[in-house]
């Protein structure tokens, strides 16, 4: 499994080391309590239905990006901080990487999950 950003010009790999948070408890918990993540990883949250999705990094000791994606358009892109950080924006499904993995992703591109 992978998470693939498009745009008309390019294509990148954003991550290769892919979590998929489907449950309640893995929803809830997130990347909460976690020391730290990969450069190359990916927690996914795939909801099935568009509304607003809010995420906080209590619990969270590193900074995050994270990405809110309508069948696979990106709507928003966040930095969130450690500890303090939220978000909220409507999406089906919810990308978070680490700090800088976004970088250069904007709402109107398309963030693929290849594998999902």
């Amino acid at each position: 499994m992978r998470v693939v950003h498009e745009t008309d010009k390019t294509k990148r790999v954003l991550a290769t080391d892919v979590d998929v948070a489907d449950g309640l408890l893995s929803q809830g918990l997130g990347l909460m309590f976690r020391r730290s993540i990969p450069d190359d990883y990916a927690l996914v949250f795939p909801f099935g239905r568009t509304t607003k999705r809010g995420l906080h990094m209590l619990c969270v000791p590193f900074d995050i990006d994270a990405v809110w994606v309508v069948e696979e358009e990106v709507r928003a892109v966040k930095r969130l901080s450690a500890w303090t950080g939220r978000g909220r924006a409507a999406a089906d499904t919810v990308v978070e990487l680490p700090a800088g993995a976004a970088d250069g992703v904007e709402a109107g591109d398309t963030i693929r999950v290849e594998g999902l």
